[in-house]
């Protein structure tokens, strides 16, 4: 069983992942704000972080920047960790950040699956709003 961690304080992308991923293969952990994500990374030791871009006075991209500074000074396990973007022009964002992959929202539940399975097989998934529609 996979267990992900989410980021997010909307309640409809939290009810999205957990629709698409939670259930008889994954576990889903909901957090509110990027802040919370370092400790839940060594709490709940998750296989996949999934990051809301707009998070608070946190988001994503800080999020995913602080785990990656922390993993590069060995205080928390490397972490897969998929973004949500809001538009095409966050993925200069993502790839900045040093995210595994992005989505752009919203994120229906094939393409979350996709993602997730991507990820967690040390795949790369990156998605452009061109990549999204068709």
């Amino acid at each position: 069983m996979a267990k992900i961690l989410i980021a997010t304080d909307s309640d409809a992308v939290a009810a999205d992942v957990d629709a698409a991923l939670g259930g008889a293969g994954s576990h889903v952990i909901r957090l509110r704000t990027g802040r919370e994500v370092r400790e839940a990374v060594l709490d709940h030791e998750p296989d996949l972080v999934i990051l809301d871009l707009q998070i608070g006075s946190m988001g994503g991209m800080a999020a995913c920047l602080d785990l990656r500074l922390e993993e590069s000074a060995d205080r928390v396990p490397a972490q897969y960790v998929l973004l949500l973007l809001d538009r095409d022009a966050d993925v200069f964002l993502a790839r900045r950040s040093g995210a595994d992959g992005w989505l752009i929202k919203p994120a229906d539940p094939v393409r979350l699956v996709m993602a997730t399975q991507a990820l967690l097989a040390g795949e790369t998934f990156e998605e452009s709003a061109r990549t999204a529609i068709g």
